[in-house]
């Protein structure tokens, strides 16, 4: 009897593991700086962001995709355009980096502003490090836009997609010169005026 119970529970277990959905901590990686609309929702920056807060990382979907969540309907929030979706101010030539909590092989990082890939980068299927970095050249696209960054893994048919807002060229704070210099200002004639390059 005592055996018969011991199998039940032994039974019990391993339907409960197939039951249970993998943990996110096994998931993949999202763009936080400039912070995506995935690091936004966790980091408590906008609200009502649905289960994207506690797993940022795992918007993993079909390659191909060109919308926020990567075609997930668990993760529809992030094409909310109704959302105080927080800009951050840059100029044209902006460092993306992506956190890795697995690090697949990839085959290439692209990145689109609207239907157009402003850049991509080859990396011919090897694995990348846990915090990979692209420096990325806006054109001539200014204002407020919104780039959907797409990792596409070598081994799969999937892609992971992050949506980050940005101000590009037109909020510059005036009190942080480094800042100005890196995003492409430089001072002009008077302390407080500055002009774009």
């Amino acid at each position: 009897m005592r055996h018969q119970r011991a199998l039940a529970a032994v039974g019990l277990a391993s339907l409960l593991l197939v039951a249970l959905p993998a943990s996110p901590a096994a998931a993949h990686g999202y763009v936080n700086a400039p912070p995506s609309r995935q690091a936004d929702c966790a980091q408590g920056r906008v609200g009502d962001c649905g289960p994207i807060v506690w797993e940022p990382q795992s918007v993993e979907g079909p390659k191909g995709q060109k919308n926020c969540p990567g075609g997930l309907p668990q993760f529809a929030q992030l094409s909310d355009e109704t959302k105080a979706w927080p800009a951050t101010p840059v100029g044209r030539r902006v460092e993306f980096t992506w956190t890795l909590t697995a690090r697949h092989a990839t085959t290439t990082w692209e990145y689109f502003i609207g239907e157009t890939r402003i850049a991509v980068f080859d990396d011919h299927g090897g694995r990348p490090a846990a915090t990979v970095r692209h420096t990325v050249d806006l054109g001539a696209h200014t204002g407020r836009q919104k780039v959907l960054a797409v990792w596409n893994i070598a081994d799969t048919p999937m892609a992971f997609y992050n949506c980050v807002d940005l101000d590009v060229g037109t909020s510059l704070r005036a009190t942080d010169p480094n800042s100005r210099r890196q995003a492409g200002w430089e001072p002009g004639t008077a302390p407080s005026r500055w002009h774009r390059l």
